[in-house]
């Protein structure tokens, strides 16, 4: 249990290393999304690179080329759908969810809130976090696609372009 071989650590220490810079090698590549704040499925993505890289590390099961193969793989996959999405809105709505509008010319919006399991004092939070202290005083409160809340002040509103495509965010 608290040693097995030294031939075992060696594995772990060479094929670590080697799949330590694939791993970077293959983030560097994949492009800043890859790294960027998470949506849903950019997060699955990277407990997937987590959990391979484990995988490699710890299975002598698992050959470093392998798991570089697999590494190189799931970012190659998350590079397509980025690119398909791009190219092709209504994918996007498969793979990644909309902004939500869960406050409106300072009032809350129950219903949203309710189907998106967020609670009054999570949106008290962020319009506290942004140094505003009445609610009256916020345009809107939007819940992101990567799960933040981002909050426009009213008094910066404009002509709300900003809300167009967020769920809610029509009058």
């Amino acid at each position: 249990m608290w040693f097995d071989s030294w031939s075992d650590l060696g594995r772990v220490a060479a094929v670590g290393a080697a799949a330590y810079v694939t791993v970077v090698v293959v983030l560097r590549f994949s492009g800043k999304r890859t790294l960027a704040k998470l949506n849903a499925f950019d997060l699955v993505v990277t407990v997937a690179l987590g959990s391979t890289l484990a995988t490699i590390l710890l299975s002598s099961d698992v050959s470093w080329t392998e798991g570089a193969l697999a590494l190189v793989l799931l970012a190659l996959l998350q590079w397509v759908v980025a690119r398909v999405t791009t190219w092709r809105p209504g994918v996007r709505a498969v793979v990644t969810a909309e902004p939500t509008l869960l406050l409106r010319d300072g009032r809350v919006l129950g219903d949203a809130l309710s189907r998106q399991r967020v609670t009054i004092d999570e949106v008290r939070q962020a319009v506290r976090a942004t140094g505003q202290g009445d609610l009256s005083a916020v345009a809107a409160v939007v819940l992101e696609t990567d799960g933040t809340l981002s909050v426009v002040p009213a008094a910066q509103a404009g002509d709300r372009s900003a809300l167009e495509g967020v769920t809610g965010g029509t009058t």
